[in-house]
């Protein structure tokens, strides 16, 4: 059973929580890069495919006819539906319009989707100190939607990335909450390349589904600001096989063990590290400093941190 008590933060269980959030700023970045080399849903596909080819290696007996994974295929189906193909398909159309640094920090609304979830699908309390520090993550979000002019809150229109990230935030924490209902058998809940490999198989379903979709508008009505075909190169293989290995397997390895451990709203709070490892990585990779508001947003999300973590 999983916790979701500041207790069970071991050393290892922290380190196991870090790691996604490094990784996944780094998809960000080269997501960004990308948004002008391929249709986004295309690069979420294509990212999947790689990831499976990769894991099928690593436990090929779940995709035998005899594999339980068949007579649990409505899990591993909602489970692809929201990680494998959802949340990345969503970041990455929130990319085209969005900066990754922005796309982080409104992803930072996390915790408060990861609460919601939890009280109201999964009948988890809400905790005072888990509420105080999502409200202050929230607060954070707010300061760079606003670029710290609080006036601008009155008449704030979210760009189009913006709501594309939010949508990604909530279908994350429906995810992970998931993740701690073992209803999967016993062969693959112990196997993490099966029990990926299985999430992934399913999912590559509503991925191809949303791809074809895709192509479809740009033949139709092709938009100004995306690319209508694929611009092979060694740049673009070479973010395909980091989002395929970084960001997709060993990221989401590290992050289910660790919502096993911690549970997912104590771990939801450490996805608010991913704007301070973008602004890191897009500081250096895209010339895109900081700013002010950005250092403000960082500060009262870490507090949300700081306060969520406290021993009840």
């Amino acid at each position: 059973m999983s916790r979701d008590t500041p207790a069970s933060l071991s050393p290892s269980t922290i380190v196991l929580l870090t790691i996604p959030p490094l990784l996944w700023a780094g998809n960000a970045v080269v997501g960004r890069l990308a948004a002008a080399w391929i249709p986004p849903i295309t690069f979420n596909l294509l990212r999947w495919l790689l990831a499976f080819a990769l894991l099928v290696p690593l436990a090929p007996w779940v995709l035998r006819p005899s594999s339980p994974m068949w007579g649990q295929w409505r899990r591993f189906a909602l489970l692809g539906l929201f990680a494998v193909a959802g949340y990345n398909m969503l970041q990455y159309l929130a990319l085209h319009t969005s900066t990754p640094l922005n796309v982080t920090l409104v992803a930072s609304s996390m915790p408060v989707w990861m609460m919601l979830v939890g009280r109201l699908f999964f009948g988890a309390p809400v905790q005072h100190r888990q509420l105080g520090g999502a409200v202050l993550s929230l607060v954070g979000v707010l300061v760079v939607l606003s670029q710290g002019e609080p006036t601008k809150l009155l008449a704030l229109q979210l760009v189009p990335g913006d709501a594309w990230m939010l949508a990604a935030a909530f279908a994350w924490a429906c995810y992970s909450w998931l993740l701690t209902r073992r209803d999967e058998s016993p062969d693959i809940r112990h196997d993490w390349a099966a029990f990926l490999l299985a999430q992934t198989t399913f999912g590559l379903v509503s991925a191809a589904a949303l791809t074809g979709a895709e192509w479809a508008w740009l033949t139709l009505a092709p938009p100004a600001d995306m690319p209508t075909m694929i611009h092979w190169s060694g740049a673009l293989l070479a973010v395909l096989l980091f989002v395929a290995v970084g960001p997709s397997i060993i990221a989401y390895r590290c992050w289910g063990a660790g919502v096993q451990r911690a549970g997912p709203t104590v771990a939801g709070f450490f996805t608010n590290l991913t704007p301070l490892f973008a602004a890191l990585m897009s500081t250096l990779l895209l010339g895109e400093a900081p700013h002010g508001y950005h250092a403000l947003a960082f500060a009262l999300i870490v507090a949300g941190i700081a306060v969520s973590s406290r021993r009840g």
